[in-house]
């Protein structure tokens, strides 16, 4: 694991023992750390009696405290430890902050963030791909993989490649990255923000807090940004992409199939420019973007039966992130619906020409049903598995049957993982 001996006797508390806190108490303890844990089930609390003090921080005298470790999941504009934290002037942090503290006792290492609305997990798995690739030493964490407490460190000339949600980089105050990405900001989790405009200075901020002479890359399209950028005292030399599927046109995509259609092309094109300055040539990036197999729930090719794909895009959680999966085929049978996460069809709209029958699902389904009739024969079909039935038997020889939601999955499903196995095994039931 990761730790620091500046954590050495000092005093942390942890709010939320899943998988990220689990490994963030593990690192403290290790280091030699005083730690106070909670989490509301009891089952979670149970490996830690006797190892180190139990008890909510919310009712605990936090004097003294070097810091209140808290899950990314915790809102921190409701929930009230954040005020109770202040009221003892600790921080609230998260395990990216704690890595970032531990950086000065790691051997001599590069960190990459990679943040954004959609693309995050896409781009930070084909960075690393593209480093094991060219034999450099990586891993990849943050907001994908092992919690990077967890992870072995690096050996001398290693990169650690983070993908990074807003809700990370609101929990970290000295993450100085290397090379800092942002792929693109869309309205998202405006719920914990207040409005669009602090959503996007909290990815922001992973500009913010680079240091003078690391680079960045901007692979957004979006002047606003751009400018917001160049306001930023730190990042040195920040590469601004336009449309990532002209720029990426040297790029040999036509041999990577796991990474078609325009917003990976956009992705590759950030990916290559991260490689760049990293020291990676075009051969080695051309090869590693020729033998990427891509990640789960993203545009995953599941099966072709009968001449007709099926495509998991199960983690289009929201219109700007299904738009793209849209526009990267034609004749589609498209499964849509969950729980919305704003009114209407978004950036879905312009690409409706693509759309052959559409099958709508879940709480948002005859919302969805009542938009798309009259412009794609539509079916309301409640559940994905009568979804999955329906469009199977319309389907032809060259159609595309994709689920891509466009919305959260929690009316029906645990989690957008779940959606998308759930879809998968549907479709080997067809086979």
């Amino acid at each position: 694991m990761i730790t620091s001996p500046a954590w050495k006797d000092k005093r942390y508390a942890v709010l939320g023992l899943a998988r990220s806190g689990r490994a963030t108490v593990e690192a403290l303890l290790a280091a030699g750390a005083d730690v106070l844990v909670w989490d509301d089930r009891a089952e979670a609390r149970e490996p830690y009696a006797g190892r180190c003090a139990i008890g909510d921080p919310l009712e605990a005298d936090l004097t003294g405290y070097a810091g209140l470790v808290v899950s990314p999941g915790v809102p921190l504009n409701t929930h009230p430890i954040k005020p109770h934290a202040d009221s003892f002037g600790v921080p609230v942090i998260g395990d990216i902050e704690l890595f970032a503290q531990a950086r000065g006792d790691l051997p001599p290492h590069k960190v990459v963030g990679i943040t954004g609305t959609n693309g995050k997990s896409t781009t930070t798995a084909l960075v690393h791909h593209i480093l094991k690739t060219a034999g450099v030493p990586t891993t990849m964490g943050g907001n994908i993989g092992l919690p990077i407490l967890e992870q072995e460190p690096l050996p001398k000339g290693g990169v650690y490649v983070l993908e990074l949600s807003s809700y990370q980089i609101d929990l970290t105050y000295s993450l100085d990255c290397d090379v800092a990405v942002l792929l693109n900001v869309t309205p998202d989790h405006l719920d914990r923000y207040d409005g669009f405009e602090a959503y996007r200075a909290s990815k922001l901020r992973l500009f913010v807090m680079q240091s003078e002479g690391h680079t960045g890359v901007d692979a957004s399209c979006d002047p606003d940004i751009a400018e917001a950028i160049r306001q930023i005292d730190g990042p040195g030399e920040v590469t601004t992409l336009a449309d990532g599927t002209k720029d990426s046109a040297f790029l040999d995509l036509d041999d990577a199939p796991s990474l078609q259609g325009p917003h990976n092309a956009q992705n590759a094109y950030a990916a290559w420019a991260v490689a760049f300055d990293l020291g990676v040539d075009r051969p080695t990036v051309n090869a590693a973007l020729a033998s990427f197999r891509g990640l789960a729930h993203r545009m995953e090719r599941v099966a072709e039966i009968s001449g007709v794909a099926y495509v998991n895009d199960s983690k289009g959680t929201n219109t700007a992130a299904s738009a793209p999966a849209l526009a990267a085929f034609d004749n589609i049978h498209w499964i849509l619906g969950g729980l919305a996460k704003e009114p209407g069809l978004g950036e879905c709209e312009a690409e409706l020409g693509h759309v052959k029958a559409a099958y709508t699902i879940g709480k948002a389904g005859p919302d969805f049903a009542a938009l798309l009739e009259d412009r794609v024969p539509v079916e309301q079909c409640e559940t994905l598995d009568r979804a999955v039935s329906a469009a199977a038997a319309k389907a032809e020889a060259g159609d595309t049957v994709l689920l891509s939601p466009a919305c959260a999955s929690f009316d029906q499903y645990r989690d957008f993982e779940a959606r998308g196995d759930h879809f998968r095994a549907l479709v080997e039931g067809l086979k």
